[in-house]
């Protein structure tokens, strides 16, 4: 201890104090910078990404932050009923720290199998046969494939054209000159092995003509048969994509304008259907229905949108109608993980519908097929939901 005095204040100096706040403030330094060396040396696929903290909050409702305030004042948890549970928060934080959910094996593996997360999506319904090995899947096209034009053997295109249609009743309900369904196909050029001549590989399959928009053409016809007036986008998102010069996980970014313009320009549209094709192979996209092939449907998801529950309830009514009419067509719904987008415009309507139609290997007199059913059961809901909310149903009543 050392001591100085003036002539009116003595300053008592502890030295050791002095050398323990200096220590301290070192260790400090240091620790700071091995937690931030550690943090920075971890593989990708062990640190604490945005995406995973994402996930962590999404585990949590409304009524879990009120728990949580609860803790500080009770007044918070007066409101909730008694059948709600307390969330488990160790498990959360469990998650978030080490990428592993209890509730899903797969995390254990998804980032040791290469690979492996192209499987990782949430299946919300369950169709025939469905389950984590045979989810729909994308597979982008190379970028040669995306600049350049291919050709395409059209051997029976013309016929397949013309099945499916000869359906001249006419309908018991009509919307009259009202479009209420916009159809539009955001990977447009989209296309099938079938019809490509010398290409054998999912992700070379894209055509400028022949591909899924025929679809769309076809299901505006069928909807129309049925007094369900619809509009058809026949605009090239796909060529727009590479004027910009965007890649193809961009194509919604794309197609986005091209839907809010048709949304702006008819204030009668009310549902929106993206028709996309999987990348799947024949005996997953396939079934056999009556002694007649069908393309499979699946519903896809985007549950980046704050409101996807209410894309889900109309995706639910339509799966099981197509049960009831048209069992096992339907693979069901399901939400894609590690997606560029994780909206699909479904941001824009409630009643937006994003649906894979058949796959790769699939035919168009199968998928035509499927697009009739899909119409038929895509038009049944439409005029029961007319009659529940009492709206008027156009012409021809």
């Amino acid at each position: 201890m050392k001591g100085y005095r003036s002539s009116s204040v003595v300053v008592t100096i502890n030295g050791t104090s002095i050398k323990k706040t200096i220590v301290a403030i070192i260790a400090g330094f240091m620790l700071i910078f091995a937690v931030s060396g550690l943090l920075t040396s971890l593989k990708p696929e062990y640190r604490v990404t945005f995406s995973a903290i994402n996930e962590f909050s999404k585990r949590f409702s409304g009524e879990s932050l009120l728990f949580i305030f609860g803790y500080e004042n009770a007044y918070f948890t007066q409101g909730i009923s008694e059948g709600v549970k307390k969330p488990n928060y160790v498990s959360a934080l469990f998650q978030l720290t080490t990428s592993l959910n209890l509730d899903d094996p797969r995390s254990l593996i998804r980032g040791e199998i290469p690979g492996f997360r192209q499987y990782d999506g949430e299946i919300l319904i369950a169709g025939q046969g469905t389950n984590y090995t045979n989810l729909p899947f994308e597979s982008p096209p190379p970028r040669d494939v995306m600049m350049a034009e291919r050709e395409a053997a059209i051997i029976n295109l013309e016929e397949e054209d013309s099945t499916g249609e000869g359906n001249t009743t006419p309908p018991a309900n009509n919307t009259g000159d009202r479009k209420v369904v916009y159809i539009y196909n955001t990977h447009n050029t989209e296309s099938f092995l079938p019809y490509l001549e010398g290409v054998t590989e999912a992700d070379r399959a894209y055509h400028s003509q022949v591909n899924v928009t025929r679809l769309g053409e076809r299901l505006k016809t069928e909807l129309e048969t049925r007094g369900v007036g619809a509009q058809f986008e026949t605009k090239d998102i796909m060529e727009d994509l590479n004027k910009r010069g965007w890649v193809f996980g961009q194509a919604y970014n794309a197609s986005r304008p091209v839907v809010k313009e048709a949304m702006a320009s008819n204030r009668d549209l009310q549902y929106f259907i993206d028709i996309h094709r999987d990348s799947q192979g024949k005996d997953i996209t396939t079934i056999d229905l009556n002694g007649e092939k069908y393309a499979r449907v699946m519903f896809v998801i985007g549950k980046n949108n704050p409101n996807y529950e209410k894309n889900e309830r109309l995706v639910a009514e339509l799966h099981e109608l197509f049960e009831e009419k048209y069992p096992g067509v339907s693979r069901g719904s399901f939400v894609p993980k590690g997606s560029v987008n994780g909206v699909y415009n479904q941001d824009l309507s409630e009643n937006s519908i994003l649906i894979e139609i058949g796959g790769v290997e699939n035919t168009f007199e199968e998928m035509y097929r499927t697009v009739e059913a899909f119409a038929d059961v895509f038009s049944e809901f439409y005029w029961q939901a007319e009659k529940v909310d009492g709206t008027p149903q156009g012409e021809g009543q």
